[in-house]
């Protein structure tokens, strides 16, 4: 059966304009306790990914995180931390705090087969339409909605672009109840399995492809996975069997509903905003941006992949593609910040 939600989640764009309970504005002394635990963790020589919760205490500030991990797991699924002061921080020194937040959410995983576990969001001149190792994140291109494989995912502006780069975001909870009182004949076939692209990042044994339906019903509750790239990339493989017109149809309303007015919100990151979204609940997306010409002004941020306390019981086709994870997990790496670096990287 089809079921509508009616939580915090299922918000719309005029819900977040009016309830601010999403947005934290950090104080003097939150920074302070930042300092203080960024401090203690190079006098005790510990560095990402080796820093845990309890290196890094934050005083008042770790029970306000507290409360925004409820919202972000029970409540409308998104929190936003403003005014972290990046020009008093290099970059590196930006990412342990970042890190070191997150790590009051959850745990850090690996959001590629190189291990990355804090990873870079930048153009590294790539094109995802042609190139198939090549993943969103690393073009200038406009990105469509979609979540990332983890509970939490959380974004650090370093850097903003010349222009655009605005990042858009969207209830996938209020796009399900809106298919279900309009075409719930299409909201039905979201429920069944979709063929979607490892993008070459399985391991040796496995298919080059994972089977996910977009709705998921699991404990009461609804668990949205959409990635819509990825679906037509899989369409490569013959094996793989070709969308249906109805199936067309019903990702193609999908992403009407995504784009439209009253549903999507959209931000520009600031230097030092630090974006958190429950990707079971919220879609993300980013407007095509040009940068600026010098390699350290170009547009940057740092992306962690987090899995939290109170989402541990996901339904089991999720669990399939967190297999992938686990496997990359295995040998976790430390940050690059070095851009000439992060250009060689990968091809990820």
């Amino acid at each position: 059966g089809l079921s509508i939600f009616n939580t915090p989640s299922a918000w719309r764009a005029a819900d977040l304009e009016r309830k601010k309970r999403w947005v934290y504005e950090l104080t003097a002394s939150d920074i302070e306790q930042l300092e203080g635990a960024l401090l203690e963790t190079k006098r005790q020589g510990l560095e990402v990914p080796n820093i845990g919760i309890d290196d890094f205490p934050l005083g008042d500030l770790a029970d306000r995180l507290s409360q925004m991990l409820v919202e972000l797991e029970r409540g409308m699924g998104l929190a936003l931390i403003k005014g972290f002061p990046m020009e008093r921080f290099t970059k590196p020194d930006a990412g342990t705090i970042f890190w070191g937040i997150g790590a009051h959410f959850g745990q850090a995983v690996a959001q590629n087969a190189f291990g990355d576990v804090l990873g870079h969001v930048r153009d590294l001149g790539k094109d995802w339409t042609t190139d198939m190792t090549a993943r969103g994140y690393q073009t200038t291109l406009y990105q469509p909605f979609h979540n990332d494989s983890c509970d939490v995912v959380g974004l650090l502006c370093l850097r903003t672009a010349k222009t655009g780069g605005l990042s858009s975001i969207v209830s996938s909870v209020s796009i399900q109840n809106f298919m279900i009182e309009n075409r719930p004949e299409l909201a039905k076939l979201l429920q069944e399995s979709f063929y979607v692209d490892r993008r070459g990042e399985q391991m040796a044994g496995d298919l080059p492809y994972y089977l996910t339906p977009i709705f998921n019903y699991h404990a009461q509750k609804l668990f949205v996975r959409y990635n819509r790239m990825y679906i037509e990339s899989a369409q490569r493989f013959d094996e793989v069997p070709q969308l249906t017109c109805e199936q067309i149809e019903a990702l193609d309303l999908f992403d009407t509903l995504c784009h439209e007015e009253g549903l999507r919100y959209d931000m520009e990151l600031e230097p030092g905003d630090m974006q958190f979204l429950n990707n079971y609940v919220a879609l993300h997306s980013r407007t095509a941006f040009e940068d600026f010409p010098e390699p350290d002004q170009k547009r940057h941020l740092l992306r962690l992949w987090l899995f939290t306390p109170g989402l541990q019981d996901v339904p089991n086709v999720f669990r399939m593609r967190y297999r992938d994870m686990d496997a990359w997990q295995e040998n976790p790496r430390q940050p690059i910040y070095k851009l000439d670096n992060v250009m060689n990287v990968s091809s990820h």
